[in-house]
């Protein structure tokens, strides 16, 4: 009898693969007993699979409630950061103040600096170089 290690993998690896899906499926069952009559008060039948599913479940649906509850409500302004509504509205209103004002003063620097080069007589004068033709006055003796 000889079996080549490619079988033996291979058949193995169907035998690991078996034993974790019945693992995850073989049930169990949960006893809650009164410590003092030994009486059973709630019994659960139970496989991993469905306890998995369970805490998924319910680990999704907590986040899901958090979010939606930090989202929709004011608790939003709680967090450092985000503002309130009318802190929003004045720091939009002094963005468009300063941007305004910043427009002007450059207006005004460029303003200030064409002055300076007329003042200082460095502005290089363009001359009109079309000619313009003046009509001759004739000059009569009348």
């Amino acid at each position: 009898m000889f079996i080549t290690f490619k079988t033996y993998l291979t058949a193995m690896a169907k035998i690991s693969e078996n034993s974790n899906l019945k693992r995850l499926q073989n049930s169990y069952r949960l006893v809650i007993m009164n410590d003092d009559t030994y009486e059973e008060v709630v019994t659960f039948k139970l496989s991993r699979l469905s306890v998995y599913i369970a805490l998924s479940t319910t680990f999704v649906l907590l986040i899901g409630f958090t979010i939606a509850l930090i989202v929709f409500t004011p608790l939003k302004f709680y967090i450092p950061g985000y503002g309130s509504r009318n802190s929003r509205t004045e720091l939009q209103l002094l963005k468009i103040r300063t941007d305004s004002l910043e427009q002007t003063i450059q207006n005004r620097e460029l303003y200030l600096n064409g002055v300076k080069k007329v003042l200082s007589g460095t502005t290089p004068t363009q001359r009109d170089t079309a000619l313009i033709e003046v009509p001759k006055q004739e000059i009569s003796n009348d």
